[in-house]
């Protein structure tokens, strides 16, 4: 359904429940906020530009913590470095607990290790860090993926011979298959149609809740889940890539060796047989199948993205891409492979991709986190299981931290002596216990991914580098870059 249409509709049902009911209230002493209406809560106050628009003019008004009804609920935001970090890591046992994305709600179901809390979350979270570091977190088999894979990548560059490609479904490719590797122990041809698909209904249920139409229905989504749109077809995009899974699931299963497990899937296996007889397990084929799903999407769309985002800015700024590759060819040169201790030598590309990581501000609103307890923070009382949304999009834009938020500039990162200088409002990957499972592999990604096409290509654009537009094609829970094409030219 259009938003065109979304919006009246919601409107008008929200006026005729009015008709039927009061406004609930809430327990506890909330931040201050816009005054919600009965239903529709603070519908009046959203910004056709989405929910982040909407929470930067009302946090103008109301400070860095406020609260925001999305229709009946409250939602308490968090905005700026300070608030965030008091609330996730201050106080972070108290905002461990995950809130809700509406539109994915029916899929996961607060299964598996993303939307899941309580005890089931800290067992699964415990479990997949264990075992994606024994298949390559921080250890040196992931790095050898990753340059195994960047080096396919240069073959197919290779093969467009300078001609003007999109690069969406390559990076698509190269992040899928690395998580692929340590999730079903494979790694998949470029040409599979299997796995084309599943990148395809990844892509596209991405944009789909990253859509306007899926901020609307965060707002109401007890009634439009009755009506088509973006959350039935990014159901039917999960339903079948859960059924593929499902299907790696039974084949592991029936070539399971107990003394050689190949990858997450086996071990998960393993734990299922170990915890058998334990009725209150988390160890069930619900929570496998969630998590590998969980894995398997965040792990693809989020380094690729953060990828189409990172070309696109080298096109923007063919200067700084220049300086990537100078030092590229100081620290490397063009007859080794770049490895992960090359990063410390080169912290100017480190500070490209950091600056590329802030400026391209993957998912601004965050995550939905809640408190998992009644909760003291700045003075007001957060009843437990309350909405929290961390607004990652106001750290990584934060004025005191980055001198020209709004502009794309690796000097962010560099201190007076052109060292690599951390910052604590880079928060890309979230923090406190809530923490991206993976940052560790998409950290190494990013570098080996980058360092290794610009060794290999330059870099041209049909369009000038003055016309070349930033702004995002959707920016919801995601933030999607532009479609654009790119020139890989053999160095």
């Amino acid at each position: 359904m259009e938003p065109s249409v979304l919006l009246p509709l919601a409107l008008l049902v929200g006026f005729v429940l009015l008709l039927v009911r009061g406004y609930p209230k809430a327990r506890g002493h909330l931040p201050p906020g816009p005054r919600p209406l009965p239903l529709l809560g603070n519908l009046l106050r959203m910004d056709r530009g989405g929910f982040l628009n909407s929470f930067k003019r009302i946090r103008e008004k109301y400070g860095d913590v406020f609260t925001v009804h999305l229709g009946p609920r409250p939602v308490v935001m968090l905005y700026g470095t300070e608030a965030i970090r008091e609330a996730l890591v201050d106080q972070a046992e108290a905002f461990s607990g995950r809130g809700t994305i509406a539109v994915v709600r029916p899929v996961f179901r607060d299964y598996g290790v993303i939307f899941s809390n309580g005890e089931r979350w800290k067992a699964l979270r415990r479990f997949s860090l264990a075992t994606m570091r024994d298949f390559g977190m921080g250890k040196r088999s992931v790095e050898e993926r990753i340059q195994e894979e960047a080096q396919c990548l240069v073959e197919e560059f290779r093969k467009s011979q300078g001609a003007p490609l999109d690069p969406t479904f390559l990076f698509q490719c190269i992040t899928a298959n690395i998580i692929c590797s340590i999730v079903f122990g494979e790694r998949f041809d470029y040409k599979d149609r299997q796995f084309l698909r599943l990148l395809d209904m990844f892509y596209q249920s991405f944009s789909l809740i990253s859509s306007f139409s899926s901020q609307v229905f965060e707002l109401f989504s007890g009634f439009l889940k009755y009506f088509p749109g973006a959350h039935r077809q990014i159901s039917r995009n999960m339903q079948e890539v859960l059924k593929y899974i499902g299907q790696s699931v039974e084949k592991h299963r029936a070539t399971l060796d107990p003394n050689n497990p190949r990858d997450f899937i086996d071990t998960y296996l393993l734990r299922m047989e170990k915890e058998k007889s334990n009725q209150h397990t988390e160890f069930h084929h619900e929570n496998l199948l969630i998590s590998v799903l969980s894995l398997f999407f965040a792990g693809t769309e989020t380094s690729s993205t953060t990828l189409r985002y990172g070309f696109l800015l080298m096109l923007k700024y063919p200067h700084v891409a220049e300086k990537v590759q100078k030092e590229i060819d100081q620290v490397i040169g063009s007859h080794r492979l770049p490895t992960l201790e090359d990063r410390t030598k080169m912290p100017y590309t480190d500070a490209v991709i950091y600056e590329i990581q802030r400026f391209s501000d993957l998912i601004p609103i965050g995550v939905p986190h809640k408190v998992t307890k009644d909760t003291l923070f700045r003075g007001y009382l957060l009843p437990k299981n309350t909405e929290v949304y961390p607004i990652l999009s106001s750290a990584l834009n934060d004025p005191q931290y980055f001198e020209q938020p709004d502009t794309f500039n690796p000097d962010h990162f560099l201190d007076a002596n052109g060292a690599l200088k951390k910052s604590e409002a880079f928060m890309p990957f979230s923090i406190g216990k809530r923490i991206c499972l993976g940052e560790g592999i998409a950290r190494n990604e990013l570098f080996l991914f980058f360092t290794t096409i610009l060794q290999n290509f330059s870099l041209s654009s049909p369009v000038a580098p003055k016309d070349i537009d930033l702004c995002p094609k959707e920016s919801g829970f995601g933030k999607l870059p532009p479609t654009y094409q790119i020139c890989f030219l053999a160095r």
